[in-house]
């Protein structure tokens, strides 16, 4: 990405404008911010909307600021279990953004839905950040300070 690391990892955190600009998600509370060491623990919920279907989750966000890492753990919601992890590092023109997502629903049909469509959702997911990440830091800011 042409981007800083720390525009991304910025980006990112900010879990409370995703209904700006994330496909299916309809809605985001964060419930608490709460500094644990080197991390700030996130509580959040989220509410997708998909097709029918329209589910709140909540989740434990851990924000490693001075690694620019953040931890996804799922609490509560339609999920059997839920995790994924961001890391954020500086290379030659910009940042390299590694984002792992693993997740399965409690409800079959669900689960088989979006399962059919699961890459092109996370290409649609990918796409809606590197846009945000755009409209925020325009076309090339690997050189900016965030």
């Amino acid at each position: 990405m042409p981007y800083t690391a720390q525009q991304m990892y910025d980006l990112v955190a900010d879990v409370g404008a995703y209904p700006k600009f994330l496909p299916w998600c309809a809605a985001a509370r964060i419930r608490s911010v709460t500094p644990e060491g080197d991390a700030q623990v996130m509580a959040a919920d989220l509410v997708i909307s998909f097709k029918v279907f329209r589910e709140r989750f909540g989740s434990r966000v851990t924000l490693w600021p001075a690694d620019r890492k953040i931890d996804t753990e799922y609490l509560d919601g339609p999920f059997r279990y839920m995790k994924s992890n961001w890391a954020f590092a500086d290379v030659e023109g910009g940042c390299e953004v590694a984002f792992f997502v693993d997740f399965e629903f409690k409800n079959a049909v669900l689960q088989k839905i979006i399962g059919v469509v699961f890459n092109e959702a996370m290409q649609r997911i990918v796409r809606a950040f590197e846009k945000r990440a755009h409209d925020l830091y325009g076309a090339d800011s690997s050189s900016a300070k965030a």
